[in-house]
C-alpha cells in the first residue's frame, strides 16, 4: 500500500508554517501540509507511521519505509486479519491510500528493492546482478556511491561491517583499492 500524497496527509503546525512560507506576485503563502522537498520531511513522515504502528512491524509481519506499507502473512486468512488491522488504523488517524498503488494477496512482491515474500525479506536478484556487473569503484564518490548501496542492504549480508571495512578505509583515508 501508498500513502496517497504522502507528506501533503501531514498538517504543520501553525507556529511553524512561518519556516515554509513562500513569497509570490500576489503575496505571501504559508504551506498548512507538509510539501515535498523538505528536508526532514522524510523522517518526519517515518516518525509519524512509527507512532500509528508502534508494534507490528516489531511482530515481524508490517514493513513500513515512509509512505509505503507492506503487510506479510503466511495464509490467506491471516492476510485478511492483518490488513483490516492495519486499515482500521489507517481510517482512524484519517489517512488516504492510493488504490492504484495498492497489491492484494500476491505470494511474492517486489518493492524498494527487496522481494516480499509470506514472512520473508530478500534482496532483488536483479538489484545483486547490477552490481556485479558494474566495475570496481575506482575513486571516492564511486566508493561512497558503492557503499550507499551496499549499506540499504546490510541486513542481508553476514558481516557486512568487516566486509565494507577496507571500502571505507579507502574513503576516510583517501587511500584507493588495487
Amino acid at each position: 500500500m501508498d500513502a496517497l500524497k504522502g507528506f501533503h496527509q501531514i498538517v504543520v503546525t501553525p507556529s511553524a508554517r512561518k519556516y515554509l512560507r513562500i513569497i509570490v506576485h500576489c503575496g505571501l503563502y504559508e504551506y498548512l501540509r507538509m510539501p515535498f522537498g523538505i528536508k526532514n520531511a522524510p523522517s518526519h513522515f517515518q516518525r509519524m507511521m512509527n507512532e500509528i504502528f508502534p508494534q507490528e512491524p516489531s511482530e515481524g509481519w508490517l514493513i513500513i519505509y515512509i509512505d509505503e506499507i507492506f503487510v506479510c502473512s503466511k495464509t490467506w486468512e491471516e492476510h485478511i486479519y492483518r490488513l483490516s488491522r492495519v486499515l482500521r488504523k489507517i481510517q482512524s488517524v484519517n489517512m488516504k491510500i492510493s488504490l492504484k498503488k495498492c497489491h492484494f494477496g500476491f505470494k511474492e512482491l517486489k518493492a524498494l528493492g527487496h522481494v516480499v515474500s509470506g514472512l520473508s525479506l530478500g534482496i532483488d536478484k536483479t538489484k545483486v546482478a547490477a552490481v556485479m556487473l558494474k566495475p570496481m569503484p575506482q575513486n571516492k564518490k564511486e566508493i561512497q556511491s558503492f557503499l550507499g548501496f551496499a549499506g540499504y542492504y546490510r541486513q542481508h549480508i553476514k558481516d557486512f561491517a568487516s566486509i565494507a571495512r577496507p571500502f571505507i578505509n579507502c574513503v576516510t583515508k583517501t587511500q584507493y583499492l588495487k
